[in-house]
């Protein structure tokens, strides 16, 4: 069975695929400093929990955007799963053509996702990853990923409104029922919720404009479900679309050597 390990700056997903089908899905925080056995004891108190075992993982894949915790990640499979695992960026086949200046400065996270959404929805397309960051990947009718735009994420800019501003609370991010706010909770709930569902809607509208035709939109990441029903951008909300990149990623990797 094949461990897959998708890191982001928030929160690491473990998943185990047999083959077939997703047996097992996990989340936790991430932390760059989780060493290999501790992470070995976390992931098979939830193996047992799911009815698997280290013993039945003989194969990893990882991808992480956290180098300082890559290194712990790896020993990780080496040691308890006995296996060399497959790392985006490192020894990964991806498949597909990377057209932006710089090849190399293109995040595991956005390329995973271009591949996960394109092999589901074909293209054009426009990936919108709401986490730590917001980012837009744009992928082309042949899959090739052709760059994008990254910003803040809805929670890091509750987080620095907060601490920024002395009198300004942590909120809870929530749709809000009106658009303008009657109290300070809800002028800041409507301004993270529509400020955000505005800047997806406004810079999905400018990309489509600039490409030149139009594209479909697919939304994933730990917030995206929040918008929901709000924007009228977006066609497909599908958190599955990392591990589904990593997946074929791996079956393109394994079919390569």
């Amino acid at each position: 069975m094949l461990l897959v390990i998708e890191q982001g700056n928030t929160n690491t997903k473990f998943a185990v695929h047999d083959g077939k089908e997703w047996r097992a899905q996990w989340r936790t925080a991430t932390y760059a400093s989780r060493t290999a056995d501790e992470n070995a004891v976390w992931l098979d108190q939830l193996c047992r929990f799911s009815g698997l075992s280290f013993e039945q993982l003989n194969a990893c894949i990882i991808s992480s955007v956290v180098p300082q915790s890559l290194f712990h990640l790896r020993n990780f499979a080496r040691r308890y799963l006995n296996t060399e695992p497959v790392v985006v960026g490192e020894n990964a086949e991806l498949g597909i053509e990377v057209r932006i200046e710089r090849p190399t400065d293109a995040g595991s996270d956005r390329l995973i996702d271009a591949i996960g959404a394109f092999i589901e929805y074909g293209g054009p397309l426009i990936v919108v990853d709401s986490g730590t960051a917001t980012t837009f990947d744009i992928v082309a009718k042949d899959g090739a990923f052709e760059g994008g735009i990254i910003s803040p994420g809805i929670n890091l800019s509750m987080e620095a409104l907060h601490n920024a501003a002395a009198r300004l609370p942590r909120i809870a991010i929530m749709r809000p029922e009106k658009v303008i706010g009657a109290n300070t909770v809800g002028a800041m709930q409507s301004g993270l919720f529509w400020g955000y569902i505005s800047l997806i809607d406004g810079l999905c509208a400018r990309i489509e404009d600039e490409y030149g035709e139009k594209m479909t939109v697919v939304a994933t990441g730990g917030v995206a479900s929040l918008f929901e029903g709000a924007s009228e951008s977006i066609h497909h909300y599908d958190q599955d679309v990392p591990l589904r990149g990593l997946l074929e990623v791996y079956r393109r990797t394994v079919a390569a050597k």
